[in-house]
């Protein structure tokens, strides 16, 4: 995929410089722009794919690295690796790129992110597409992932690094390849100072949820899924074999949503890339209904 965004800046209320890659949009007529919004451990390099995909159908895209991810800066109290602040951090970029409303995706945590923005200024979001995340989480996803965050690893080498997210992610992408895990691993590593492999985030990111211990585990964002439906446009992306939404969550949030548009994509966990041929399949039809 060609490299076709530019570096793009912006300062957090407490003084971080935070990172997006920002893609033009192709011409046409204007639309809003779309911010991509990542998971827990993951940066603005899991919208490789799609984000070049929706700029050229003519809107422009920012996919975030969140603080502590990516590019961003840490920070320097642990305790703001929260939602709430997140959602402070995207109003920041709102106000600074002069953006009034757009579009969100956000997958795993980016959709809790899209949440608590729908609490905060909800008249920012004009649709959203929320992938693999819903109002409440099944346990065993999230246990899965606090197991994981935040842990050192030891990837001397390129192939550690692709043999490490195999293992992490393979229950989520039971088809990927050889070069795909290697593909993988160069999303979620960088390159350190000795040259050797090392995870692309501050690890410092799990201190808010091994602080809150148990009660991490049940965050209670109903009233939040609710503010964000209310009169808008939303598609909910599953994976099939997703530990995190499960079927029944994702049942109940269309029960209570009953307009939301809803994909689920087959053999994959959680949570898809967006880039499948079915998630590809809702989401340009989807966008193409909003302004």
């Amino acid at each position: 995929m060609s490299q076709s965004f530019v570096d793009r800046r912006w300062t957090s209320a407490d003084g971080l410089s935070l990172y997006a890659r920002d893609y033009a949009p192709a011409g046409g007529p204007a639309k809003l722009p779309v911010i991509c919004i990542h998971g827990l451990t993951r940066n603005s390099k899991d919208f490789e794919v799609i984000a070049p995909l929706i700029a050229q159908s003519g809107r422009r895209v920012l996919a975030i690295d969140v603080r502590g991810r990516g590019l961003s800066d840490e920070a320097q109290d642990p305790m703001t690796y929260q939602p709430a602040t997140y959602a402070q951090d995207v109003l920041a970029l709102l106000a600074q790129t002069g953006i009034e409303r757009a579009v969100f995706v956000g997958t795993s945590m980016g959709g809790l992110i899209t949440m608590a923005l729908a609490a905060i200024r909800s008249k920012v979001i004009a649709g959203a597409i929320i992938n693999d995340v819903g109002p409440e989480v099944a346990k065993e996803g999230l246990a899965r992932i606090a197991a994981y965050s935040g842990q050192p690893v030891d990837t001397p080498t390129w192939a550690d690094a692709a043999a490490y997210a195999k293992r992490i992610n393979a229950v989520a992408f039971p088809r990927y390849t050889d070069a795909d895990w290697d593909a993988f691993a160069r999303r979620i590593f960088r390159e350190g100072t000795e040259g050797a492999p090392v995870l692309n985030y501050d690890p410092d990111i799990a201190v808010p949820i091994k602080a809150a211990g148990a009660k991490a585990l049940v965050p209670n964002l109903w009233p939040m899924f609710g503010r964000l439906t209310r009169g808008r446009q939303v598609l909910l992306v599953r994976g099939q074999t997703s530990d995190l939404l499960s079927e029944s969550i994702a049942a109940k949030m269309r029960k209570r949503a009953p307009k939301m548009d809803f994909v689920e994509v087959p053999g994959v966990g959680h949570a898809p890339m967006l880039d499948e041929p079915e998630a590809r399949a809702a989401i340009f039809p989807f966008l193409n209904e909003l302004p």
